[in-house]
This record gives C-alpha cells, structure tokens and sequence, in this order.
C-alpha cells in the first residue's frame, strides 16, 4: 500500500542527507513524498537536486543565536506552525519524519496539532531543542545512542543509527596510488580546518611530502583559499562544497573534519580514517564524546580545536601518511561502529505507523 508522507529538516547538510536517505528508500517503496524546509537552508537546494517536491516555510533559529534574532523566530512562529499545519492537511501527509534544524520545529508541533504519527530522528546523547520541547508527543524516535532514550516516553524510542546514503557502504577499497587528504568542515565549512590547512601548505611543500589535498572550505572563504592553494603548488583541489560526499571518501585514504553526528556516521560506513576536530561549541559537547568513541577504539585521532593549526595538522596526517598499518588497523575498527539498515528501518516506522493511522 502506498502512503503520503511528509519529510523535515534543514538548514545544514547534516539534518538534510539523513532525510534523503530515508525519502530514497521510501520512493522506491513507492510512496508519496513531500519535504517542508526554509529558502535559506540547503535543503533549498539538495532536496530538489535529488528529485523531490518541496514546499517552504518561514522560520528562523532560536537556539545559539542572537536575542533579536530569537525574538523574530518567535514572532514568526504561530504563522510557520500555520503554514506547516494546512501543508500536512493538503498533502494528506499519513506521518512525519524530521530529522531536525530550525525548519523542524513547527512542522513537528504542527503534526502533533493534526494527530499525525511524528516519526524523529536524534543522533546526539542529549536531544536538540525542538525534540526536548516535543518528546512526549513523538510516535517513534530513532536514536544513535542507547542513552538518548531516557528523553522519551518508555516504549517510544529504539537505537537505530543515523540514516546514511548507502553509497558509502558501497564504497570498494581505494587502490593505491598516491596518498589522498580528505579535508571536510562540513556543507558549510569550518573557519579552523581552513585555517590550519591555509599553515600547513607550505609544510607539505617544503618537505616534500607526496599527498594530494582535497579541500572542502564552504562558499565565504573558497575564492582565497582555491587562489592561494593553487599559487602553493601543491596536487589537489579546493573546492566550496561537494555534491558526492560519497565518492570523495572512497578515493581518500585520510579524512580530516569535524566529528558532528553525520560525519561520524558516514565515517563509519565508509570504513575511513580519520583525524577528527571537534565544533568547541557544540551543543553538550557532543561532537567531543562522537570524537572520544571512536579514539577509544583506535579507530580514528582526535585533535581539539584550540590545538589544531598548520603544524599539527601536517604532523599528525604525515605521521599516518606513513604509517599504513596503523591506517589499516583504523579502517578495520571504524566499520565496528557503522549502522546498515537505518534508513530502511526508519521506513518501515513510518509505513507502521501510516497503517495504525488508518
């Protein structure tokens, strides 16, 4: 039988990839789908680009951000809500799955408002904002840690993993060649990676060093940053964003990044090294516990924000360069922590939960 379903979250690649991954299994399942996002966010884009309807509304953020830019999302709030309310109603939307971001948070108290099965998605310890506020009116929640469920009514949550393109479980070992440095600050860049990347340059350069760098630096600072590496002389690219994530980690033998849900996550299912620079301001410093259980495990480096800089960033990926075996070893202990089926599973919530609404 075939369902309505509606689909939220935003604003960063992180929140918007989890919800492709769900909404792919669910078209080939043949269901109707209908994402709600902002103009603003990525989900702008990415959603479109992948085939998929998308309507919008206006909200903005109220976590982490500035008071009048608080007392604006709250003012547009009750309108949002509305506006979420009559797109659920028109679509005829059976249940909702959110994955989280600002976009979410009316589309969610708007499924509750409707009696809509809310299905959400949390892969932090401690849940977002949006999911606290909601958690005791939420049908399912899919979590990444076991811990997580606490936030939740009894009986209402299950540990599944963060939903990843499959794609990167895909992915066939890079042959050798030359040695390949992945450096991702996520969809929209991370002002400390390019930075200590920007130092390191010229280190590569000066010793020599046989690695070909390829650099996510997000749009505000790839026109210096791409003029400048050219002019070092180094292999490689940098390159604002980049559209299959999946490709570039399977023709990497080292990834350097941020160790957000997502990332962790599709480090995971592609096996791949990493050296990891936890956000400093994360919330609950989640992005340092990520980093921490992976480096428990020997399967991955961790380097704290306040220390990352050009030095420490060609040290620590020269020091694995040329170390193969420990990078073998890595490989073998971060697929341990890699979550096939997360996104099936989250459809099949949502398909149980569409045939109770009936």
């Amino acid at each position: 039988m075939q369902f309505p379903f509606v689909l939220t979250g935003g604003g960063s690649g992180g929140h918007v990839f989890p919800a492709l991954a769900v909404a792919r299994v669910l078209r080939e399942r043949g269901h109707k789908l209908l994402f709600i996002g902002t103009h603003q966010g990525m989900e702008a884009r990415l959603v479109p680009e992948a085939g998929f309807e998308l309507e919008f509304i206006r909200i903005g953020a109220l976590n982490r951000v500035g008071r009048r830019k608080q007392i604006r999302t709250v003012a547009q709030l009750p309108l949002s809500i509305v506006s979420a309310w009559h797109l659920l109603r028109r679509f005829r939307a059976r249940a909702v799955f959110s994955t989280g971001g600002y976009v979410a948070g009316p589309v969610m108290l708007a499924a509750a408002l409707a009696r809509i099965p809310l299905i959400v998605m949390e892969p932090n310890a401690i849940p977002g904002l949006a999911n606290r506020k909601i958690a005791r009116r939420v049908h399912r929640a899919l979590v990444a840690f076991e811990a997580t469920c606490a936030w939740f009514p009894a009986g209402r949550s299950e540990v599944t993993g963060l939903p990843v393109r499959r794609e990167f479980f895909e992915l066939t070992p890079k042959p050798a060649g030359t040695f390949t440095l992945l450096i991702t600050g996520g969809s929209q860049g991370a002002r400390t990676l390019n930075r200590a990347a920007r130092e390191s340059w010229a280190l590569f350069r000066e010793n020599k060093s046989s690695t070909r760098i390829v650099h996510q630096c997000g749009v505000a600072e790839h026109e210096s940053l791409a003029r400048e590496f050219a002019a070092s002389g180094l292999e490689g690219e940098v390159v604002p964003f980049i559209r299959n994530m999946a490709e570039a980690f399977g023709a990497a033998d080292l990834v350097l990044s941020r160790s957000g849900a997502g990332t962790f996550s599709e480090i995971a299912a592609a096996a791949v090294p990493s050296i990891l620079v936890p956000l400093p301001y994360a919330a609950d410093d989640h992005q340092r516990r990520n980093a921490e259980k992976l480096v428990e495990a020997a399967a991955a480096r961790m380097v704290l924000d306040s220390e990352m800089n050009g030095e420490r960033l060609f040290r620590e990926v020269e020091a694995l360069r040329l170390s193969p075996e420990t990078l073998a070893a890595m490989r073998q202990r971060v697929r341990a922590f890699a979550k096939p089926g997360a996104a099936e599973r989250a459809a099949e919530v949502l398909e149980q939960a569409a045939r109770g609404s009936q």
